[in-house]
């Protein structure tokens, strides 16, 4: 089933990381004067944490009937193949592309190449895909891969948690259900409260991150088919006013959340980067307090009826969920090589920066578009096909080719799940 409302905040996640990585030069420009904008985008990195819900919430609403009533072999390599063929030929392209993009910069600028990850074993970590494993991950080669790598952790995994998310689903009434949702985001939590690291990277951060938020999106999926009537298409009428409301509450809240992070001494980093060049200031303290927000904000949109899910749900937007993936692995080396050119072309301010970044901004979007129209669709089409898989998927959301044709903007039920495959 494809979930339009789902795929639209998918690019709305993308975007958020994209505008976290400009804030240089959105401050050149005086962008940042504007209130609440700059508190809102220095914790963008929880675009990525909102991915990692969302990818827990839409396998299992996929892979429930298929993968949970009982371990299969051949169904669960099947899974890792159609995952891999989701997101590794973006993967591999840019990682050529990364490794090129370093050494034509350090050419316009005069950069060193002296960097501690350009190497053959860095390079074979990012082609398997275990650059972040580990409690100090040492980030290189195309930066905004290790999400990658925390994604691919939890599809190894994912076979095994979908035997329990099954039991849990048969077993556990509503109630319980929350309870098993909260205790799965109290690690997260927890470890949201240290102040040794603002990126939250060091001490498995990472690790930690994945794995809660991810199981804790396939929570919430449960938490909506149980609040679902058996057969009916659209919740009873006080779930869907409960779903609205909390489908405007619950972003607000993290809005005032990040305003309250950036006014608040203890959640201040030791050290504040200097955002008057190019590089993004350093996250507040305590961010990760501001996900389990998110993660309930995807419940509610599943629900909701209201203005927020149809607009998430317009043709634009889920074009923009369709391009997301490419947008997010592609925006970072493109940034870079426009860093370049305009150093080199000596406009560091004025209008013509301010033109520049409209156009960096455009051609990040178009470059996703051809991305994802040329490399990530039909690749995935191909791998698709090798395994016997029909070539263009139509139940996960944001990877359904037929259904990108269909422009209506009402969001599309969530089927509460049958007890047959």
């Amino acid at each position: 089933m494809f979930i339009r409302q789902l795929t639209g905040v998918r690019f709305v996640a993308a975007a958020w990381v994209l505008l976290y990585h400009l804030q240089g030069p959105l401050d050149r420009v005086g962008l940042l004067a504007i209130p609440v904008l700059p508190d809102v985008l220095n914790v963008g990195r929880l675009g990525v944490d909102l991915f990692f819900a969302l990818s827990g919430f839409i396998l299992t609403h996929t892979y429930l009937n298929r993968l949970g009533q009982r371990a299969r072999v051949r169904e669960t390599l099947n899974f890792w193949w159609l995952r891999l063929a989701r997101v590794y030929p973006v993967h591999l392209v840019m990682l050529v592309i990364a490794g090129v993009a370093v050494v034509a910069q350090a050419k316009v600028t005069g950069d060193s190449l002296d960097r501690a990850w350009l190497n053959p074993l860095d390079f074979t970590r990012n082609l398997l895909l275990v650059q972040e494993w580990g409690a100090q991950p040492q980030r290189g080669w195309n930066f905004v891969a290790w999400s990658l790598s925390m994604e691919w952790l939890a599809y190894l995994i994912f076979p095994l948690l979908i035997l329990v998310l099954w039991r849990c689903h048969k077993r556990l009434g509503l109630g319980l259900l929350i309870a098993l949702w909260f205790a799965s985001i109290a690690p997260l939590v927890i470890y949201g409260l240290s102040t040794t690291d603002s990126y939250y990277t060091d001490n498995w951060g990472s690790t930690i991150r994945i794995l809660t938020e991810f199981t804790a999106g396939a929570i919430t999926y449960l938490i909506v088919v149980h609040l679902l009537p058996a057969g009916a298409g659209d919740p009873g009428p006080r779930t869907l006013r409960g779903a609205g409301f909390l489908s405007w509450l619950l972003p607000l809240a993290v809005v005032a959340g990040a305003v309250l992070l950036a006014n608040l001494p203890i959640a201040q980093p030791p050290i504040a980067l200097d955002i008057s060049g190019d590089a993004e200031p350093m996250p507040p303290y305590f961010h990760l307090l501001l996900v389990p927000f998110l993660i309930a904000w995807l419940g509610a949109l599943a629900l909701a009826r209201g203005r927020v899910s149809r607009g998430l749900a317009t043709r634009t937007l889920v074009l923009g969920g369709f391009i997301s993936y490419s947008l997010y692995m592609t925006h970072l080396v493109a940034f870079g090589l426009w860093r370049a050119a305009m150093r080199a072309a000596g406009i560091d301010g004025g209008p013509l920066y301010a033109i520049g970044l409209l156009v960096l901004v455009g051609a990040a979007l178009a470059i996703a578009w051809l991305m994802w129209r040329f490399v990530e669709e039909p690749a995935r089409e191909w791998m698709r096909g090798l395994a016997g898989a029909r070539r263009a998927p139509t139940e996960e959301a944001g990877e359904a080719v037929a259904e990108r044709r269909d422009s209506g903007p009402e969001p599309i039920t969530l089927p509460a799940i049958s007890p047959n495959p």
